[in-house]
């Protein structure tokens, strides 16, 4: 949908138009004859009778894609305007991971719209909680839950069941998620992978089939917060982008089976954003100590330590460049809880729909460097692989066939 990108229409239709109006030109070429007098006057040779077969279906093309833009555009404006939103007073919903970031900033959205919000926190004395309870309406009720630990979902659910009573939970949004690590995968450890599946995958799958009776009883929705790394392959992200695709593939899959019960399931991609660990310095500092210490000392060796430290100081540099207004994200949330037809695939932030664009219709080479460009700029290769000190790459030279030629 065009409206789903945070670009302009037009960047996204150009581009369209250039990749289809090259595979129409054969077709109207035939057509339309001759370039016209202007041309002709202007000095046309055959190269610019081609561009002109080229460029006129490409306009077309454009002008027509435009058109059905701005009729697209208008027919939404009218079924998005205030009138046509679903009332938040009487609806419970439950979120997930409030401790911080994403998850104290919905809970309080949520609270201010009217929603009956229950929020999950790891540590009720926390300042997270904390937060919440000072700014919220007493509509707000906090849960303790690790979504991992079964016992203390099902006790959640048996909290929450006591409130709602018989209208149900007409929102679940699962943003609890974790990402423990950042490193090649052969420099990243086992359990750096099973804790991100731990959380992101097995903890969503527990929380959401847990409240999927209360979720059906209300006809609701199921709200959760996804990556794009999730469907492409961030460097250095692996581990925490394995749990987002299976977690995307359970979300497209409990799309189509909650269909028949009347309940919507929605996926949110948000672009980059300050939440969490990402601009946890310490914690970071921590896990590459912690790396240095366990790697194997010849794969360490093969790697170099530079290496590993640049895409450390990398990361840190894409993290404090983070946005700090999490608003795109929560205020996507209410919309998908509130839309008589929500979306099933929502884009939060700036690039998001550019980055699944080029992704989408590019070559996979252009995509691939892409990605790279955006989030780390590795200018270190491993170490083993560097050329040998006194290497030449433009002469093709080194310091041993000096040392040859010195020796005849």
């Amino acid at each position: 949908m065009m409206d789903d990108y945070t670009f302009p229409s037009w960047i996204y239709l150009g581009v369209l138009a250039v990749f289809v109006g090259g595979a129409m030109k054969r077709l109207l070429a035939s057509h339309l004859g001759p370039a016209p007098p202007l041309v002709a006057w202007l000095g046309a040779t055959v190269l610019a009778e081609r561009l002109w077969s080229f460029c006129l279906p490409a306009a077309l093309l454009l002008a027509l894609l435009g058109l059905a833009c701005c009729l697209y555009s208008a027919a939404r404006t009218g079924l998005a305007r205030p009138g046509a939103a679903l009332p938040a007073r009487g609806k419970a919903v439950l979120v997930t991971g409030c401790d911080s970031g994403f998850g104290t900033a919905t809970a309080k959205h949520l609270d201010n719209l009217g929603f009956e919000v229950f929020a999950t926190v790891l540590d009720l004395s926390g300042e997270g909680a904390r937060e919440l309870e000072r700014s919220c309406s007493p509509r707000l009720t906090l849960l303790q839950v690790d979504i991992t630990q079964q016992q203390q979902v099902h006790q959640a659910l048996l909290d929450t069941k006591a409130k709602v009573g018989l209208k149900g939970l007409w929102g679940l949004v699962n943003n609890a998620g974790v990402c423990v690590n950042f490193g090649d995968i052969e420099l990243s450890l086992m359990s750096n992978f099973r804790g991100c599946m731990e959380v992101n995958f097995f903890g969503t799958l527990s929380i959401t089939k847990s409240f999927l009776p209360l979720l059906r009883q209300a006809k609701g929705r199921i709200i959760t917060i996804s990556s794009p790394a999730g469907d492409q392959p961030f460097p250095c992200l692996a581990a925490y982008g394995a749990s987002k695709a299976a977690l995307n593939l359970l979300v497209n899959t409990l799309r189509h089976e909650l269909e028949p019960w009347g309940v919507k399931v929605c996926t949110i991609l948000p672009s980059s954003f300050k939440t969490g660990q990402s601009s946890n310095h310490a914690y970071w500092e921590q896990q590459h100590k912690q790396l240095l210490r366990t790697l194997p000392p010849a794969l360490l060796e093969e790697y170099g330590e530079d290496y590993l430290t640049e895409t450390k100081e990398l990361f840190h540099l894409y993290a404090s460049q983070a946005n700090t207004d999490l608003s795109p994200v929560t205020d996507t949330i209410a919309r998908a809880l509130l839309a008589p037809r929500p979306r099933a695939r929502y884009f939060a932030g700036p690039g998001v729909g550019l980055m699944y664009f080029i992704h989408s219709y590019c070559p996979l080479s252009l995509s691939s460097r892409f990605l790279q460009k955006l989030f780390l700029k590795k200018r270190l290769a491993p170490r083993a692989l560097r050329d040998p000190p006194g290497f030449d790459p433009d002469l093709g030279l080194g310091l041993n066939n000096n040392n040859n030629n010195n020796n005849k």
